[in-house]
């Protein structure tokens, strides 16, 4: 008599970054950024090399590289137009090549829709891990699609919001149906492994339930080996190498022990147990 076959996960959770790894946000990023820079530098007639210190000043404080309200924020613009109202008016057309790039760029890498909706068919618990503060995380899970794919979401808590903003933020259309958002501590920040070790206590899982998924070699592959659980490198979203990168190196909120770490370190040096060419390769880490 044929006996059946019994099937078991080899991992019952995936527990991946989000940036660079489900989308291209440095693509999205670098475009929208370039174009907002252009037009700053055209309507000021400031040159790049005074603007970019300041505009990686405001990152730093804020915590992020993509600030939504930059502009009227930077000091150097401030002095040329005290008056807010005007300061906004005037750079709107830079305000506006960055919304339009950005929306023209966000957009998930191939495959990935299809791979989660088979995860989720297998019982995987997904899990996002992100460095991205929760006010653009979220809007980025709605707008990719992700909500019904993803139970939980780590992310830092949001720099200060414009009260305008999170009034509207807080309407229906964008609340979040399934997933759940949970904030890491104020400043807790990749690649620390005792906080990976905590949101897979949080989601109630064992190391060996998890594999985790990212791009950064620095902070989450050596992240995740230091807390013993298994990674897998994204080789696919690695973009340090591009000549494009230098831009996000020199406003990035990252510290500069950061950027030069990521900077130098190689495949070689930080060796990845895993290594995927496309998100969809996922899907053999979770078969029978």
């Amino acid at each position: 008599m044929q006996r059946t076959k019994r099937c078991t996960l080899l991992s019952t959770t995936l527990i991946t970054d989000f940036d660079n790894t489900l989308y291209d946000w440095f693509h999205m990023w670098y475009q929208s950024f370039s174009a907002m820079l252009d037009e700053i530098e055209r309507i000021s007639e400031i040159d790049r090399a005074d603007l970019i210190p300041e505009i990686r000043a405001i990152h730093q404080r804020y915590g992020t590289s993509e600030y939504a309200f930059l502009v009227e924020k930077l000091p150097i613009l401030q002095k040329q137009y005290p008056d807010r109202e005007k300061l906004l008016a005037a750079f709107d057309p830079a305000i506006h090549a960055y919304r339009s790039a950005r929306k023209a760029n966000l957009q998930l890498y191939d495959g990935v829709a299809e791979t989660l909706t088979i995860l989720r068919a297998r019982g995987v618990m997904i899990v996002l891990y992100t460095d991205s503060l929760a006010f653009y995380t979220t809007d980025r899970i709605k707008r990719l699609g992700l909500d019904e794919f993803v139970d939980f979401i780590y992310s830092p808590p949001d720099h200060e919001i414009p009260e305008s903003v999170t009034t509207h933020t807080r309407r229906e259309k964008y609340k979040l149906a399934h997933a759940q958002n949970r904030h890491l501590k104020d400043g807790e920040a990749k690649p620390n492994p005792e906080v990976l070790r905590d949101i897979i206590a949080g989601v109630e899982r064992t190391l060996n339930d998890c594999v985790y998924l990212g791009d950064s070699l620095t902070r989450d592959i050596a992240m995740a080996q230091d807390a013993g659980v298994k990674d897998i490198w994204a080789a696919y979203g690695a973009v340090q190498n591009k000549p494009e990168y230098t831009l996000l190196r020199q406003v990035s909120h990252w510290k500069d022990s950061a950027v030069q770490l990521e900077k130098t370190t190689t495949s070689r040096e930080v060796v990845p147990t895993n290594t995927i060419s496309q998100f969809s390769d996922i899907k053999r880490f979770f078969e029978a």
